[in-house]
């Protein structure tokens, strides 16, 4: 575990804490664009820019306790950063803390899927990429595959994927393709009407989402390894934590390459997506 600067306003000790944030500097397995293992560093940078409250959502929060567990050990075998996850965020789920991880590349968030009960949760992701592969390059862990690993852990009818538009030609020649709505459905029909798919969907109630910045057209978040057209608008994004927000159990982002962003806005954004959450959740306390 390595220590740095930490997350806006995550000052609470780990015993008191409601959410916990991990970093995960990893990009290992990175197609396209490296450079996502700079990605925690940045968002904590990024989430001092904001105001501690959002008036939209009340001007008296009462604001969730935060801890910053720093950033995970970085290995560079998958199987291996996929252990020191796991021994990392682990004990966080256990203690029923709101585990929030900031990526690295999306391959991050495989071990901490698996740490929850598979009988009580469903994965949504947000992506540009059905990520449904089950090897990448000669590896299941591949930021590639985790929606596939997802799959394996809690069921193809627990997970859905909003906003993705490439796909690989074997992720749709098979048996059992995930559930998708492209993004180009959304924006012409509507974020509302995905969500609702999206839920519909999924059989158990508690959701775990999972923001891959690219899923969000990189007119606005151009900082990512592997960008893609005709994305989301953020504001959908933002719709689409506060849809889930009383059944949120965990959230990441990843996928935020600062190399390729020398204006930072796409660490901007990703900071305020974890801060919506961070928001939602705490409403979620409250109910």
């Amino acid at each position: 575990m390595s220590y740095g600067l930490g997350y806006a306003g995550a000052d609470a000790e780990y015993e008191d804490a409601d959410v916990v944030i991990f970093g995960v500097q990893y990009d290992h397995t990175a197609c396209f664009k490296a450079g996502a293992r700079e990605g925690p560093t940045a968002v904590r940078r990024a989430s001092y820019n904001f105001e501690e409250i959002h008036f939209e959502h009340g001007i008296h929060q009462d604001l969730p306790l935060i801890h910053d567990y720093g950033n995970v050990d970085d290995f560079v075998v998958p199987e291996d950063m996929v252990q020191e996850v796991e021994f990392a965020v682990s004990p966080a789920i256990k203690d029923g803390k709101f585990p929030i991880t900031i990526g690295g590349e999306h391959s991050v968030n495989i071990p901490v899927i698996r740490q929850f009960d598979r009988d009580d949760i469903a994965v949504i992701s947000v992506d540009a990429h059905l990520d449904s592969r089950d090897e990448y390059l000669g590896t299941p862990y591949s930021h590639a595959c985790i929606m596939r690993r997802a799959a394996d852990h809690v069921g193809v009818e627990n997970t859905f994927v909003l906003g993705c538009r490439a796909i690989g030609e074997e992720e749709l020649d098979r048996d059992d393709v995930l559930p998708f709505i492209s993004s180009y459905d959304i924006l012409d029909n509507g974020i509302e009407q995905a969500i609702g798919k999206a839920l519909d969907s999924v059989k158990h109630e508690h959701i775990y989402l999972t923001i891959d910045i690219d899923g969000i057209d990189p007119a606005y978040a151009p900082g990512t390894g592997t960008p893609e057209p005709f994305g989301l608008h953020p504001y959908d994004v933002k719709k689409v934590i506060n849809a889930v927000g009383d059944r949120l159990v965990g959230f990441d982002v990843c996928e935020v390459c600062p190399p390729a962003d020398p204006s930072g806005i796409t660490s901007i954004l990703a900071a305020r997506l974890i801060n919506e959450a961070i928001a939602v959740y705490g409403k979620s306390l409250r109910q």
